[in-house]
Order: C-alpha cells, then structure tokens, then sequence
C-alpha cells in the first residue's frame, strides 16, 4: 500500500524509538508518531512517507497504553526535552535498560550470553524532576512581538514558552522574569535568529546543590553588556543568593549556545559544588554532569569497576573539569587527564588544588591528539604508556578512532567507558572487542529522566587475561614450582622496591622466558608500538625476576 501525506489510519504501538517516538506498524510498514506510546492504539496522520518507513502525527489516542500518565507540564508534548514524560517513570527505566541492551548486541556484535554476565542493573532516581543544576533558555518574541523565553519545540527554533521548568529550580523563573524586565525598562532586545539582529540570545543559570550558589549567564551579540549596572542591582537585590553574573559574547549567526568567553561582572568567576566529598569550581563554559544525585553513583560505578588498589597509574580522556580525575586520584598512584578545553584543563588544576591532591596531571588537546602524539615522543618503557587503566568520557560521537587505536597500543588492563549515547559506545566497544578486549561489567544511570537520554558506564578488560577483575578478588594467582603471587602483588613488588612501573605484558613476557604457566591465552597477542612488538627493558626484567626470587615462583 502506497501512504501519502494526511492519509489516515490506525495503528498498535509497540516500541519506541532511539528519540522518544512511539513505532507502530500497518501491513508490517512501519510508522513513527511523536506522543505515541507502547500499548497505545491510536489513529495518525502521514505527515512524510519514506521508501521503507513514514513519519506521522498523533490524531486520537483509542485506547491508551497502561503505562501512559498525565504530563505534569503544560507543555510537555510541543517542549523538546521532555518526550517521555507522559510515560510511566518505572516504564521509562525499561525502556533506556531495553535500548542501551538493542544497541550493544546489534551494533556493537556483543554475543546475548556475554552481555547478560555483564549486565547489572539501572539506577533510577526517586523523584524524577527537579534534578538539573543546569538550564540555558533561549530568549525571542512570539508572534505579536511580545518577549518570552523558555524552550525550543523539538526540532525547531521555534520558542515555548515556559514559566516553570519542572526539570529545573523554580527560582529560575523570578530571575528570567526579572531580566525580562531589564530588556522592557532599558529597551533592549531579543536576538533575532532571522534578521541577526538583537541583544539577548540565552540566559545560562547554574547553581550548586551543595551550597545553594547561583551563577547568571547572559549569552548576548554583543561585545559589551549595557545598562549591566541596572541587571546586577535587580538581580542582587532578589533574595535567590546569586553569587555570579556574566555575559558571554556570541556575535556568530550559529546555532552554538556559549560564545568562546565569558566576562564577569559580579561577584565570583566561579560557583563550588562537591560531589562524594570533592569540592569543584565551576564557570559557565565548564562540564558538569547536570544531575548531582546520580552524577555520584555514575562516578562510584566508574571507581569500582577501575579497581584500583593505591599504586595504578591512571588515564582519564576527556576529562573536563577533572571530576572523574579526581575521584580515580583518591585511590591510584597516579592520574592523568586529558581535555581539550583549555578553560576546563585550568579548572581542572585549580579543582586538584582546592582537593589538595598532586597525584594528577592534566595534558590539554583532544585525546585523539594527544594520545598519539605523547605516545610517539617518549620512551617505550615509560611507565605512563602502559597504564593499568584507562577511563574515557566522551561526548555523544564517542571516541575518535585514533584514540581507540592509541589506547589498544596503550594496552591496558581495564578500560571503563562512561558514556551519554549507546550507539556510539556500542561502535566503540565493537571496535574494542576486535582489539583483544571484552565486556566485562555494565551499568546503566539514569541522569535524564523524562527525556529519552541515558548515561552507561561500562568495564572492558584485555582478553588475553584469563577471566576479568572483580572489584572484591585479585587476578588469578600464578602457580609455579615454589609459590604462589599475584600480577597485582609482582607490580606492587617492583614498585615498591625499584620504583619502576611493570605491566601484566611484561610480567608474561619474563614468565615465558622463565618458563613458568601463564594464564591461559595470555599471549594470544603482544602489544606492539608501530608493528613492533613491546620487548620489557632490561632494568624491568631484572626487577620482575628479583620478584619472581621473592615469591619464591623460581
């Protein structure tokens, strides 16, 4: 059957897709229909018919699904955040466990058996509104040329407006409503994304739950903010202990949010928050995690499946603000992060400082750069390119391809992968599986209820290590003619006595040589810089043979 635009008919939800939209089929072609939910019969309209699927919009809702809910917002359906609102939050938590689980089977090749050891469950939150420290609200006219801000309907620049976010604080609302007022009494206007033309583009509000500290934002085309003096009166004088205001310049005809920098004009640069007793400052081009209440079980999650014991050595790609860092650096040896935000890799610093904690250095440049670059000018032997872990957090495209490749050369133990889109971790863990690593331990965070997103983190271990680490066991103890020792306690040996950094791969190697067992499949797989295979230097060799002495293995 042939279906074209405003044909009619009636369709059985029964999935939904990766943005939120309720799939349903007619003659097994299938449709997908903004606001339609699984269990919903529904009548829709053809709003674009493709070759294999078609687009459609919401009619009439026959018969509801038993899952769908009354949306607490007004405007929910036109507002692009909120797709998931009208459907039950213990179902919304399904649906996220259900598509992170699709993705890693279908696009990362990761076998049903494989993926169900290592699954281990989702974290949902309580009360799932008013959880973002975060909010940017555009501002503009509607169509009688009345100011408003509030939301962008889903894929559009058109402005909702929106007077209470139930996402946000409530408070946000008296701060919009009072730079309203400034641009009315002072005859100052809206940007206009047509014409160019215009002041205010975004007003940028964060604040620290820790604290309770406010930090205002305005986003303007301009290379100047007039009447500030005015601003900062009205919004000092509100009661809503507003400790920062800027104004960042954005003079581009782009669709980015933030300019470049940022210019004080009040108070502080930036607001502290802490998360798992951690304290961090925060500026308006900073990343931090939006939802606090579960940022600390996203983080606690990435720490345990580390598996850190005091002495590892540590790489944290894309590292921001040095969050992540900073929790791995209160149990490894040594941590290094890496950022390619300059202003972050600064806050990083600072934030290191104020923890009082000199186990961290920060490289700034993407990761895919610096990784190879610094891989190439140093050393083979260095201790910092065989760490035992590496942890990576990248934004939604997931990790360049030259990063990957770096890090397999790295060859570390275990990588942990914190992630905020499932398709490109998937990618990522295929090409990983390829690259002698498996999945070993997931979890999924909820950190975006009511919207379609969702945080993983997952722990891929090398797969020429018979078994994976487990948080509460070592590795599998190594048996020989006299005694028996750890890869872990040999490491720790070395360190200790020579300060030198060994990894598993050499221990194998000088295990080889020796002719001890290894674990099985160990050396299905030398590590190689180039092609050329990774040979422990002589100092290392000595060093692992005094412990192979010491525990009495030879």
């Amino acid at each position: 059957m042939e279906y074209k635009k405003n044909t009619e008919i009636e369709l059985d939800i029964t999935d939904i897709s990766n943005e939120g939209e309720g799939i349903g089929k007619s003659d097994g072609f299938p449709f997908f229909v903004k606001d339609a939910l699984p269990g919903d019969r529904i009548l829709a309209s053809v709003t674009k018919a493709k070759k294999n699927y078609a687009y459609a919009r919401l009619v009439r809702i026959i018969s509801p699904s038993r899952d769908r809910v009354e949306a607490c917002c007004p405007i929910a359906r036109s507002c692009g955040g909120c797709r998931l609102q009208e459907l039950d939050y213990g179902a919304q938590l399904a649906f996220k466990e259900r598509k992170v689980k699709n993705d890693i089977i279908r696009l990362g090749g990761v076998p049903q058996d494989i993926l169900d050891k290592a699954f281990e469950g989702i974290d949902g939150m309580e009360v799932p509104f008013r959880y973002r420290n975060k909010a940017q609200y555009p501002f503009g006219r509607d169509r009688n040329g009345n100011i408003i801000y509030g939301f962008y309907a889903g894929r559009t620049h058109e402005i909702k407006s929106c007077d209470d976010c139930l996402l946000s604080s409530p408070d946000d609302h008296a701060i919009l409503e009072v730079i309203k007022g400034w641009l009315l009494s002072e005859k100052l206007s809206p940007y206009d994304e047509k014409t160019g033309r215009g002041l205010l583009r975004h007003v940028l509000i964060r604040r620290a739950f820790s604290s309770g500290a406010v930090m205002v934002c305005l986003v303007v085309n301009s290379k100047e903010l007039p009447h500030r003096d005015v601003l900062i009166k009205r919004l000092t004088g509100m009661g809503k202990n507003i400790t920062s205001v800027s104004y960042s310049e954005n003079t581009e005809r782009t669709n980015v949010i933030m300019g470049k920098n940022y210019h004080t004009i009040y108070g502080t640069d930036t607001i502290r928050d802490s998360i798992g007793g951690l304290s961090f400052e925060i500026s308006p081009l900073s990343f931090y995690q939006v939802n606090p209440f579960q940022t600390e079980k996203l983080y606690s999650h990435a720490l345990e499946f580390a598996a850190l014991k005091g002495k590892e050595t540590v790489w944290d790609l894309y590292c921001g603000i040095g969050t992540i860092s900073l929790f791995l650096a209160s149990k490894a040896g040594m941590v290094c992060g890496v950022e390619i935000v300059p202003q972050a890799i600064e806050d990083a610093k600072k934030n290191a400082l104020i923890n009082h904690i000199d186990k961290v250095q920060f490289f700034t440049g993407a990761a895919e750069t610096v990784l190879p670059e610094y891989y190439s000018t140093v050393d083979a032997s260095t201790e910092l390119l065989h760490p035992d872990v590496i942890v990576v957090d990248p934004p939604r495209k997931g990790c360049d391809e030259k990063c990957l490749e770096t890090m397999v050369k790295m060859q570390p133990d275990r990588i942990v992968y914190v992630s905020c889109d499932p398709a490109t971790l998937s990618r990522d863990i295929k090409y990983l599986r390829a690259n002698n690593y498996e999945l070993r331990r997931l979890h999924i965070v909820d950190m975006f209820p009511q919207s379609v997103h969702v945080e993983t983190v997952v722990l891929l271990g090398d797969k020429r290590v018979d078994g994976h680490i487990n948080i509460d066991l070592d590795v599998e103890k190594l048996e020989s003619k006299g005694g028996k020792a750890t890869y872990a306690e040999i490491k720790d040996y070395v360190k200790e006595k020579y300060g030198l950094s060994v990894s598993s791969l050499y221990i194998a190697q000088i295990k080889d040589k020796v002719g001890l067992d290894k674990r099985l499949n160990y050396n299905h797989g030398t590590g190689k810089t180039d092609g050329r295979p990774l040979v422990c230097p002589p100092e290392k060799e000595e060093a692992i043979m005094d412990a192979f002495r010491h525990f009495n293995l030879i």
